[in-house]
């Protein structure tokens, strides 16, 4: 997670998306991390489902959030 370093709002985290984040994807990647790290994708309402899928295919996502800034 990392804000906009002009103060502006955190981003989703879909390539090329500039819509502000609604949304916290924690995963881990079970081969190279802890059980208990959490990795953090931001994602808007558009790309949530498509984000979710992506890491969910491969067994990474742990949880949805809602993002609070």
């Amino acid at each position: 997670m990392s804000a906009d370093p002009g103060g502006g709002p955190d981003l989703c985290s879909a390539k090329g998306c500039r819509t502000p984040a609604g949304w916290q994807l924690r995963w881990n990647n079970p081969k190279i991390h802890t059980p208990d790290r959490r990795k953090v994708w931001l994602a808007c309402d558009e790309h949530r489902e498509s984000l979710e899928k992506f890491l969910g295919a491969r067994g990474f996502l742990k949880e949805t959030v809602a993002h609070e800034e």
